[in-house]
């Protein structure tokens, strides 16, 4: 039998009191014009956390240590394909978060929990009001 490999999302919480950091998506060809959280995907090799540490230092130029990250749910979804996405906070980082990519992020804000800009990844707002953690979310399955 085949078993086919899941491409596998890592996504970070950076957090100010009841503020998170969006990215709006530009030039990518997925999800463009809309925000989300920082991060991106597992390369070969990686762990979750070390995919983090890398993907805030390209995106953000902010420095994450491995024991300052904690995962706090993770979204299995049907999309294009089958998709793991796993959501990590980052307790303390170093830096201040910048666009590090400009040609993949157009803006880069704080937003309250409970005031996330409509145009939001939908399966990134799933994570984001589903709670403290940590949980897990089925998203496009019948």
């Amino acid at each position: 039998m085949h078993y086919a490999g899941i491409p596998t999302g890592v996504h970070v919480l950076l957090e100010d009191g009841e503020r998170v950091l969006l990215m709006r998506r530009a030039g990518t060809g997925f999800f463009d014009g809309l925000y989300s959280l920082p991060g991106g995907h597992v390369e070969e090799g990686e762990s979750v956390r070390q995919t983090a540490i890398r993907e805030m230092s390209e995106e953000l130029a902010i420095e994450l240590d491995a024991a300052d990250l904690e995962i706090v749910g993770v979204v299995h979804r049907r999309s294009d394909t089958n998709r793991i996405d796993f959501f990590l906070r980052a307790l303390r980082w170093s830096g201040t978060p910048r666009i590090a990519e400009p040609d993949k992020c157009d803006d880069l804000r704080w937003f309250e929990r409970d005031a996330l800009p409509a145009a939001t990844v939908p399966y990134v707002r799933a994570a984001l009001l589903a709670g403290v953690g940590p949980w897990i979310r089925e998203l496009g399955w019948s």
